[in-house]
């Protein structure tokens, strides 16, 4: 029994101290690797987001564009930035729609959405009146300008992405 006890004497191993010293280096380096992760997946989220939210007003101005340049006149105020418009569309126009309107909703505090018939076509706008109107004036066509304000987090204003296009219609009357 002596024999087993100078054997076990011999042999080396680690104290509790140096086990626990181990374990809290290794405590703080998975705990590094974890926050820089999670970190990178979540700006990686961020990204897809806000990809998302400005390749939607992208797509949502180019259909618009398309029905404007075949409306034969636009219902708004003349110069004033508004949230709603109805466009008139001549039976020429492809589609089943004679008229169609497009209006920004509230959603939250500071999010409006961009609806196309009550379908909605774009998300994360950071206001409402997005359309402004010019009428025709002698030797012009009417005029349409729109700017869709693009961001996921209203509070953080510098991150804001604008998109402004003026859309001629091409079939309004001149007077």
């Amino acid at each position: 029994m002596r024999k087993r006890f100078r054997f076990l004497a011999r042999q080396g191993g680690y104290t509790l101290i140096e086990l626990m010293v181990v374990m809290i280096i290794l405590a703080v380096i998975v705990g590094a690797l974890s926050t820089a992760f999670v970190s990178g997946a979540r700006s990686e989220l961020n990204a897809n987001q806000l990809f998302q939210a400005q390749q939607n007003a992208r797509l949502a101005l180019d259909r618009l564009r398309q029905e404007l340049h075949c409306a034969s006149s636009v219902s708004s105020a003349n110069g004033v930035a508004v949230s709603t418009i109805t466009a008139t569309l001549p039976t020429a126009c492809p589609g089943p729609d004679t008229s169609v309107t497009w209006a920004t909703q509230l959603v939250s505090a500071n999010r409006y959405r961009l609806d196309r018939a009550g379908v909605e076509v774009a998300d994360y706008l950071t206001t409402a009146n997005v359309f402004t109107y010019y009428v025709p004036a002698t030797g012009t066509l009417g005029l349409l300008r729109v700017d869709l304000p693009v961001n996921l987090n209203p509070a953080e204003s510098f991150k804001e992405w604008r998109l402004i296009d003026d859309i001629v219609l091409r079939n309004t009357l001149r007077p």
